[in-house]
């Protein structure tokens, strides 16, 4: 491209928190470096926005350089997109990817100075890098789970034979660079008796990605030294984070936009001022995931006997959804008044910088572990499917940050077994070597990102490769 001519990157989104936070944090990161960013996701998106984020009022903040765009994934507000997924995965590939198409043409109509010099893509939308090939737009997709389960997938779908028998749970896997793995460990869309929707997804995804010049990584060298090394050679893959919140790496927060789309309750904060440093268990299983109430109650039994103080987060059913929202035992409030905290949905980011927060019990979601590592704080994983037991089993075998629950084939891990992580995360004898392996990944983290640091090293060739484009 010319030297005079500015560099415009699109960035494509689906509607879930998890995936458009590391989108946004992304940009920023752009922005930073002087480029214009142009975000695409759903209309859900600017409904949730509008409803719970006081921050946003649909409006274009130009001085900021980013702009926000919003296409119909085809069907209405009110649709209940987790009851009927196969409807609207397949609605989203179909009249979402045309209502996609005609906006981003619109958008280089109305806008015909500007040049969409890359559009990164977020890897629930392969179709979308097809879609960006038919405008000539270069393409690069942004891995938001660990580099260790890109190469597992990326084996997986190209069928090279290092797998064995994925019909038996105990079944050892050996792959380079990563610990030994039984078959129960692997991605729950590995599996034959997996979800077809996304072992279908994850399908065209992998066939997608060859035609993308890059694959970004949302974690850090030293987070994945020998796997990042080992896909060097054939599958490079680039790791640009962690993409978490600037706050959290200790530089200011210079664009103030954010995409929440619960309202959190900021009164956990006051509360959470109150308690003594590393006190508090920080209980949350992020906004997909739904308990059962088995789950919910070994939870509550567990923190009561356990006698620490806590603060969960319970999030409410989405508007129009018929999941089945479990409920606390039955005066567990009133027994725990004091000690704990019960909010429905919170700033994780702040909450796990707090000094009286000890550590984190999540579902081992990869955006809700890069917090944790960023924040300092060790973990007890409760892995459900997808990505998160494989995120579980490098916690114990590589990062040596936590432990994980032990669960039962029903999914439900016990009272005992609760309060037994409990006491090993917060007073056992292996709780210090924890706490420093956490401060160790904390400091490793932040250096990624700063001058020289090996992410914005990254970033910054990236932004090299763009001005060198041959158009």
């Amino acid at each position: 491209m010319s030297s005079g001519e500015k560099m415009n990157v699109l960035m494509v989104s689906t509607a879930l928190q998890g995936h458009i936070n590391p989108i946004l944090k992304l940009a920023k990161r752009f922005i930073q470096k002087g480029l214009h960013v142009t975000i695409i996701t759903t209309e859900m998106v600017r409904d949730r926005m509008l409803n719970y984020n006081n921050d946003y009022d649909g409006t274009i903040n130009q001085e900021q350089k980013i702009q926000f765009e919003f296409f119909s994934d085809g069907l209405t507000l009110e649709f209940d997109r987790n009851k009927d997924k196969d409807k609207f995965i397949s609605t989203l590939r179909t009249i979402g990817s045309k209502n996609l198409s005609n906006l981003i043409q619109n958008l280089t109509t109305i806008n015909g100075h500007k040049f969409y010099t890359c559009m990164i893509v977020d890897p629930l939308l392969p179709w979308a890098i097809d879609i960006a090939i038919d405008h000539n737009i270069p393409t690069a997709l942004l891995w938001i789970q660990p580099c260790a389960l890109y190469l597992i997938s990326y084996h997986y779908h190209n069928n090279i034979d290092l797998f064995n028998n994925l019909e038996d749970p105990n079944e050892i896997i050996q792959l380079p660079g990563l610990p030994l793995l039984e078959v129960k460990d692997l991605p729950s869309y590995t599996f034959p008796y997996g979800a077809p929707r996304t072992k279908q997804v994850m399908m065209e995804l992998f066939h997608a990605a060859k035609n993308t010049k890059w694959v970004f990584a949302i974690s850090n060298y030293d987070l994945e030294e020998e796997i990042i090394d080992y896909m060097a050679s054939s599958i490079p893959i680039y790791p640009i984070g962690p993409l978490v919140s600037q706050f959290m790496l200790g530089e200011n927060e210079s664009i103030g936009i954010n995409m929440n789309m619960w309202e959190a309750e900021d009164s956990c904060i006051e509360w959470l001022d109150k308690k003594s440093c590393s006190s508090v268990i920080y209980i949350s299983f992020g906004s997909v995931i739904v308990l059962s109430q088995e789950q919910v109650n070994n939870i509550a039994i567990a923190l009561k006997n356990s006698d620490k103080e806590f603060l969960w987060v319970i999030k409410p059913s989405e508007k129009g959804s018929e999941d089945e929202i479990p409920e606390l035992p039955l005066g567990f409030l009133e027994e725990t008044k004091g000690k704990g905290l019960v909010v429905k949905w919170c700033n994780q980011e702040k909450v796990l910088m707090h000094h009286a927060v000890a550590c984190f019990m999540t579902h081992c979601g990869w955006n809700s572990l890069l917090e944790t590592i960023v924040a300092g704080v060790p973990v007890i994983g409760y892995p459900k499917w997808g990505d998160q037991p494989t995120n579980a089993k490098i916690i114990v075998k590589k990062f040596q940050n936590g432990v994980v629950l032990n669960i039962g084939e029903d999914g439900v891990a016990s009272v005992e077994e609760i309060v037994r992580c409990i006491k090993e995360v917060m007073e056992g004898l292996s709780s210090e070597k924890m706490k420093k392996r956490a401060l160790k990944m904390k400091e490793e983290s932040r250096n990624a990102l700063e001058d020289g640091g090996s992410s914005n090293n990254n970033i910054d060739q990236f932004i090299n490769d763009l001005k060198n484009l041959d158009h």
